[in-house]
């Protein structure tokens, strides 16, 4: 019995080697979690400065004033708030990746963590100009969509180097951003279940699914 347990478990050693290698698994499921309240801070934040309240319809009116030149004011709030949710929740992806990473003892920037990176960083990085050129039309509603739907490109392009799970994720950002698209008075809300309450859904999934 001993001498057959054997080949069986050297193959899932292998198989496990091999998903190792072939795959980022460092992500880690609470990062998800903390990402989606840094999400949810940052439009709470937002509806907050304009005194609206979330189903209040066309917070994008905000960026003009009365007579109809822009209000540097909103704009100024805009990008710093967005700035600080990009910023800190890149900042907790990262450590939370080293951090399992050293705790598992798997590499933490290798050939496949690499490809992931690139794979994820080109979809963004055209959504990233996309959303400019729009800001420079004065089309500031198709912005919230725009970066739900170009993030879940992001995401189901570079899913194949990491967890299946996150694929799931990109395609229901890319759902809630053409429905962003179509309903552009709530859009900031689909920005919100996009980034805030949908990571905060798949980092419970993936934690209790992977490492728990």
């Amino acid at each position: 019995m001993k001498h057959t347990q054997e080949p069986l478990a050297s193959i899932q050693e292998i198989r496990s080697l091999m998903e190792r290698s072939s795959k980022f698994i460092s992500l880690s499921g609470l990062s998800g979690v903390i990402i989606g309240i840094f999400a949810l801070s940052g439009t709470i934040a937002f509806y907050v400065y304009l005194g609206i309240t979330p189903d209040e319809p066309g917070y994008y009116h905000f960026a003009k004033n009365d007579n109809g030149e822009p209000n540097l004011a909103f704009y100024q709030f805009l990008l710093i708030d967005a700035f600080l949710v990009l910023a800190f929740s890149l900042l907790a992806g990262s450590f939370m990746a080293i951090r399992k990473a050293k705790l598992h003892q798997l590499p933490i920037w290798d050939h496949t963590a690499k490809r992931l990176f690139f794979n994820i960083l080109i979809p963004l990085a055209a959504g990233g100009f996309y959303c400019l050129i729009l800001l420079y039309h004065g089309q500031l509603a198709f912005i919230a969509p725009a970066t739900l739907i170009f993030y879940g490109l992001a995401l189901l392009n570079a899913s194949k180097y990491t967890i299946n799970d996150i694929r799931y994720l990109g395609v229901l950002n890319m759902i809630l951003g053409l429905l962003a698209a179509i309903y552009l008075d709530y859009a900031l809300l689909f920005w919100a279940l996009g980034f805030g309450i949908l990571h905060i859904v798949y980092g419970i999934t993936i934690y209790f699914k992977y490492e728990k």
